[in-house]
């Protein structure tokens, strides 16, 4: 089942133990993306999320196994503020497919692009794979858009006969790709008409 952007003031899944101090938490999470969007990763330890957020070392290893969990984790802080999932309320499934996309699109051309790119490319230098970064950050977000796109499919909105996940990655995946590689410039037009082109929405 998908996580809620509500659940946790990170959205990371809730950890057993001592309860979190929200404040100390948010504190920690938002120095981690401070110093990867303006210094990089490689200066983003441990130590330096620790005085940069004051609080001990031994806080923030209390509550992430790892720095690449840690730096997974102020990634989606920042992220469920910049790209939060639209609300059913917000329109029909296509219409919030494309305002998500779109924002999406937009974000990658900033500090969010560059900082995304290099978590994943830390957690594959590290584990050998961008397993942790799917299970910490992207599953639930994925989960929740290929819900709304089945919604949209079900009650004949969405004209697309795909299964919810190819569609899904048919857009994000191609928006990253392009995203990537450079190959052209990302813009949120283009995400609009890519997810009306993948998606054949009535509307």
């Amino acid at each position: 089942m998908a996580r809620n952007e509500g659940e946790g003031s990170d959205g990371a899944p809730p950890r057993r133990g001592r309860p979190r101090s929200i404040e100390t938490a948010n504190a920690i999470l938002e120095s981690a993306y401070a110093l990867m969007a303006a210094t990089g990763l490689a200066a983003t330890t441990i130590d330096a999320v620790a005085r940069n957020s004051d609080v001990s070392k031994m806080t923030i290893y209390k509550w992430w196994p790892s720095r690449e969990a840690l730096l997974i984790d102020a990634f989606l802080h920042h992220a469920a503020q910049m790209l939060p999932l639209p609300p059913e309320s917000s329109g029909t499934p296509a219409a919030r497919a494309r305002r998500h996309a779109a924002a999406y699109a937009e974000a990658l051309q900033g500090e969010f692009g560059k900082v995304q790119l290099a978590v994943i490319s830390e957690c594959i230098s590290k584990t050998g794979s961008a397993e942790l970064f799917y299970a910490r950050y992207l599953q639930f977000r994925r989960d929740a858009l290929l819900e709304m796109i089945a919604a949209g499919q079900k009650d004949g909105s969405i004209l697309a006969q795909g299964l919810p996940e190819d569609l899904y990655d048919a857009i994000y995946g191609g928006l990253f790709y392009r995203y990537v590689f450079g190959i052209a410039p990302v813009t949120p037009a283009y995400a609009r008409n890519l997810v009306d082109l993948v998606l054949r929405p009535k509307d």
